[in-house]
């Protein structure tokens, strides 16, 4: 079977090739960074055309190579790397950053070669440890992963977590090649070109570290060639680059980043066409893939047993996240577990206990944690769950919404939501966590009311496209549905009624629970409310709320144990936008709360059942 390129001169030539394209291509769209495009095209040229093994023709065969560009502003240079390949016509590239191409101006699955987006810095080696570690563990497959990082993205925090979590799960089928350009886009960089620094650092942190010539392709062929003998431990080529390399007066100089060449567009172009050895058609074979990758099948996943409680019991809904994923996991063995050490407080750990081999521990490092899933779940190959405290995933919100722009399926169980935790205090209640899930294009927000509910969105999350959010409290609340009851996204449930019902209450977890009191209460006293639990906040039951509004004297209202900006408040306002002679009331945590017991919060922010009858009657006796 043909193998690489080792002819030198061709990979030279190629990378020429990609530099030319980078010029042209940033020239015709007149925006983007050919000058951090030119100092990765050796790099490219060795990686696509002598080490990867892939297949031209189906870019994400499972059993391929991965290659991910977290410096996602040098895209001029990868999309230039894959026309080389055939993959798509060179004159393509001239379209760049036009509008209705999907060449953007930073990498994204819109492309049949990209597996992730990329472009906010720092986040492409947690996604890479996530393919990794799937390789290594789950797949038990031969792929290799390879990591290109920016020397200026490695000021990031999250990429010591990357590097980290790879150092402490051996992931030798991982490379990260650190391109050490010098500059960032207004200054030098921190380390500059003092590559021993880098070395240090990441042999300190379990890697095998080797600096190479990051413009020589035999220097950088033999360090990808160590690096794959490499066991036990990832492998870094810490690869001595120049920003505008073979652009003669702009190489290694300030002010170019994030320029087109402008005027000097066509005196580079002329100097790097002299590089050129070999004018007509290159000749070369892509490395084909080294053997097969299990066949995945994570379609219409389901609970192996229905939900199985007794209604009228008491069990925080948190404690059912666990169990559900047990269930799924009995039913699939591709859905695994992920958390941030919180294990035993989101009860994801049921399923470590379950088999630990579908449970990966992030520790405490959340910006990692949701970029490991994103790697886990690319080229359908697990159905990955993420938990810790609701509130610490608002550190990884940037990497959250890089998962929607990259049509990741990633799910996320956000515990110990709202003031209803208590005695904690502030720093751990999530108050804003479904305004920020909410936020998220294409995402569904899920507030399940009771274990029952918990187990269905669980199970109704593995199956749904996009980003996913399950909201759960810490304490124990009363189990209010049967176990046969039916679940849809979109659809609410009334769980409180009569005929003559004069307020519409809509409330979700501890205050749809609260609500249910007051209900109650209200109805031995001859007060009439109806209670409405929405089950997801995202997408709402706009339908739903506005014919149970109707029913009940076009009032409502809305309780939540959650701030008042973007809550479900505003989604039930959202929904009502269009309609008229609908009053809405909106009770929320309406500032930063304190400690106290749950009962004492409760009541402090005016959010337990006294108080929601007290709006009751108020809301009754106020006209419209």
């Amino acid at each position: 079977m043909p193998g690489p390129v080792t002819d030198y001169q061709t990979l030279k030539d190629l990378a020429t090739r990609i530099r030319i394209h980078s010029v042209e291509s940033t020239s015709a769209a007149n925006s983007g960074h050919p000058t951090t495009s030119s100092s990765i095209a050796e790099i490219l040229s060795v990686l696509f055309f002598n080490t990867m093994r892939y297949k031209v023709c189906a870019p994400k065969d499972p059993a391929s190579d991965r290659f991910v560009l977290s410096k996602g502003h040098a895209a001029p240079a990868l999309y230039g790397a894959w026309a080389e390949t055939g993959l798509f016509p060179a004159s393509d590239l001239l379209k760049l950053r036009q509008i209705g191409c999907d060449l953007e101006g930073h990498p994204t699955p819109r492309l049949n070669f990209v597996d992730v987006g990329t472009g906010s810095l720092g986040q492409g080696l947690a996604i890479a440890d996530g393919m990794a570690y799937v390789g290594k563990y789950i797949d038990k497959a031969d792929y290799r992963v390879y990591c290109l990082i920016g020397d200026g993205e490695s000021a990031e925090g999250s990429i010591w977590e990357s590097i980290h979590f790879a150092s402490y799960y051996k992931l030798d089928n991982l490379v990260l090649i650190l391109d050490a350009n010098r500059l960032g886009q207004t200054q030098a960089t921190q380390v500059g070109h003092n590559l021993e620094l880098y070395k240090q650092r990441l042999e300190a942190f379990g890697f095998n570290a080797i600096i190479v010539d990051g413009h020589n392709v035999e220097d950088l062929v033999k360090g990808f060639d160590v690096a794959a003998t490499v066991k036990g431990k990832p492998t870094a080529l810490i690869a001595k680059t120049f920003k505008g390399r073979d652009f003669p007066g702009i190489e290694d100089q300030d002010n170019w980043h994030g320029k087109p060449l402008g005027a000097e567009t066509d005196r580079v172009l002329k100097h790097l066409k002299t590089l050129l050895k070999n004018q007509g058609q290159l000749k070369f074979t892509i490395p084909a893939p080294v053997g097969q990758v299990p066949k995945v099948d994570i379609s219409n996943i389901k609970l192996a047993s229905p939900p199985n409680y007794k209604v009228g019991d008491k069990l925080a809904t948190r404690s059912a996240y666990g169990t559900a994923l047990v269930k799924l996991a009995k039913s699939n063995p591709r859905v695994i577990a992920m958390d941030g050490d919180m294990k035993n407080s989101t009860f994801s750990e049921a399923l470590k206990k379950h088999n630990p081999e579908e449970y990966i521990e992030c520790f405490i490092a959340e910006q990692n944690l949701v970029g490991v899933a994103m790697g886990a779940t690319c080229r359908d190959r697990t159905v990955a769950f993420i938990s810790t405290f609701a509130a610490f995933l608002t550190r990884a919100y940037d990497q959250i919404r890089m998962g929607a722009i990259s049509q990741s399926n990633v799910n996320f169980c956000g515990s110990h939501c709202g003031v209803s935790i208590g005695e904690d205090g502030a720093s751990q209640m999530a108050l804003e966590d479904i305004a920020m899930f909410r936020s998220i294009p294409g995402s569904t927000v899920f507030y399940p009311a009771d274990v029952v509910a918990t187990e269905r969105a669980v199970e109704l999350a593995a199956n749904t496209k996009g980003i996913t959010f399950i909201r759960t409290s810490r304490p124990p609340t009363t189990i209010i549905y049967p176990n046969e009851q039916v679940f849809q996204i979109g659809k609410a449930n009334v769980v409180f009624s009569s005929n003559s019902d004069k307020v519409l209450i809509i409330a979700g977890g501890i205050t749809l629970h609260e609500s249910l009191i007051a209900a109650n209460q209200l109805a031995q006293e001859g007060v009439q409310v109806r209670v409405l639990d929405p089950f997801t906040i995202k997408p709402i039951d706009k339908a739903g709320i506005i014919q149970n509004a109707r029913q009940t004297a076009n009032k409502i209202l809305v309780v939540e144990d959650h701030y008042p900006e973007g809550g479900i408040g505003e989604a039930v306002l959202s929904a009502l936008a269009e309609e008229t002679g609908i009053y809405v009331k909106h009770i929320a945590i309406p500032r930063v709360p304190r400690s106290g017991t749950t009962a004492q919060v409760l009541n402090y922010y005016g959010i337990d059942a006294p108080h929601i009858a007290g709006y009751v009657k108020a809301l009754i006796a106020k006209s419209i």
